[in-house]
């Protein structure tokens, strides 16, 4: 059982929705400077440790395991952050399952088929590295999506050819795995039969792994894996599945929706009944699902105690800006470490402070923030919401707004080449999505009527 820590109710709730207040008035009329950052970020002048340390007499952090995942990285972009993880305590690394598809750009998942030789070379390169800096390496496969011929749970043919991929990865001595059937197509379908045969194939797979290594852990993602899924189809699935599923898989869940501005205890302590197992939060920020979204403010909107519900936290982040995403990345590892004590304004200040060693630097990457601050600071449910452009849109729809906004425009090109100086070697992933947005701007700008950000070429 873990220290309850007494903490004043409601400060990040309250720090919450007075940035999303802020952050909604900022671009409409009647403010005294419509380009003036809704969200501000205050550096401090001189580094804390961080994460913020555990108070007197409490000696484990907040959530067991904690970490992040990859989105379609590259290996090498997984090896880049494993310093950064190990650095401010994280301890778990989980590799996409997009990341070994057939195509990883394209989408293409023949996953019956052996991974190939790199495929397996920079797993093998990832899960020595995490086992030398003491972060648990998690191994992650999706027999479905985006796949024209999906695992059939009771084909032992299908099981065999899957079993194959998890045994090569296991033989690097790989400890972690995950089997996921999140975003499948279930329309028509009996869920809860469905649910007891998801249950019974990760039972095979844990079986399997066991069998090899006693030590080897499973966590399974559901179709259902968000919500208290305790009622509905959701609920005939989650209660089949969690009364069928052997009782030391764990089970993931992204919170009280899919991307959602709250991760509440009441909601994490419904799913649990529900599904009868231990859970890991897969939290979906800053997430963009490689739309061009930049979200680099601070997490916000998750519950105090939520450790108390939930075995484990990982952040889910952006793709293919890695570097820049570990702004955002450092305020989920002070969050995670130390959830009673966590301040997002503080968190998001140290970050950038621990990431940039002089004050150009830190001004920078304050300034990015401050320009795009996220959807979580946005109150947006989108992981594509693109604060820059929705800014833009927003000013230029104002009475006289196009001359503001091409201010506006202005402001974003000079952070943007404040970043290729300060940084001439770092964030080129970063530098290619604001020149992007730049080119986007301009063409709103420039085109009649009102503007729309996502018209017109893909930011």
């Amino acid at each position: 059982m873990k220290k309850v820590i007494v903490r004043k109710p409601g400060l990040d709730a309250a720090f919450a929705l007075s940035l999303v207040l802020a952050f909604a008035a900022g671009c409409g009329p009647g403010r005294p400077d419509p380009l003036a950052p809704a969200f501000r970020v205050t550096v401090p002048a001189e580094r804390s440790p961080f994460p913020t340390p555990l108070p007197s007499g409490q000696e484990e952090p907040g959530f067991v395991l904690r970490g992040t995942k990859g989105w379609a990285w590259t290996w090498d972009q997984y090896l880049a952050e494993i310093p950064y993880l190990a650095r401010y305590k994280m301890n778990f690394l989980m590799s996409c399952y997009t990341s070994v598809f057939t195509d990883p750009v394209k989408f293409v998942n023949r996953w019956w088929e052996p991974l190939p030789r790199a495929t397996l070379d920079g797993i093998g390169k990832v899960a020595a590295a995490c086992r030398g800096a003491g972060i648990a390496y998690c191994f992650s496969f999706h027999p479905a999506l985006f796949s024209d011929r999906p695992l059939r749970a009771d084909s032992d043919e299908d099981f065999a050819a899957m079993w194959r991929n998890y045994a090569s990865v296991q033989a690097f001595g790989v400890r972690w795995f995950s089997l996921s059937y999140d975003d499948i197509d279930v329309r028509g379908r009996d869920v809860a039969a469905l649910g007891a045969a998801h249950a019974g194939l990760a039972n095979r797979l844990f079986r399997g792994l066991r069998a090899k290594d006693p030590s080897a852990e499973l966590i399974f993602c559901p179709v259902y894996y968000w919500g208290p899924a305790d009622a509905g189809e959701a609920g005939l699935y989650t209660e089949a599945l969690g009364r069928a599923l052997d009782k030391d898989i764990f089970v993931f869940w992204t919170g009280d929706a899919v991307v959602t501005p709250r991760i509440t205890r009441k909601a994490a302590d419904s799913f649990r009944r529900a599904v009868g197992h231990r859970i890991v939060i897969w939290d979906n920020y800053p997430v963009n699902d490689r739309t061009g979204a930049l979200h680099l403010g601070p997490v916000i909107g998750r519950d105090p105690d939520l450790d108390e519900a939930a075995y484990g936290y990982m952040s889910n982040p952006l793709s293919p800006q890695n570097e820049i995403n570990r702004i955002p990345l450092l305020t989920c590892a002070d969050y995670a470490w130390n959830p009673r004590a966590y301040d997002p304004g503080r968190s998001i200040g140290q970050a950038i402070l621990q990431l940039a060693d002089t004050p150009a630097r830190r001004a920078v990457l304050r300034d990015l923030v401050e320009l795009y601050p996220g959807n979580l600071l946005s109150g947006s449910p989108s992981t594509g919401y693109n604060c820059v452009l929705e800014k833009l849109a927003a000013l230029i729809r104002e009475p006289g707004g196009r001359r503001l906004a091409g201010r506006f425009a202005r402001r974003v090109e000079s952070v943007a080449a404040r970043l290729d100086r300060e940084f001439p070697a770092s964030y080129a992933e970063t530098k290619r999505t604001l020149a992007a947005h730049i080119v986007r701007a301009k063409e709103m700008l420039s085109a009649p009527g009102p503007a729309r950000p996502n018209e017109g070429r893909a930011p």
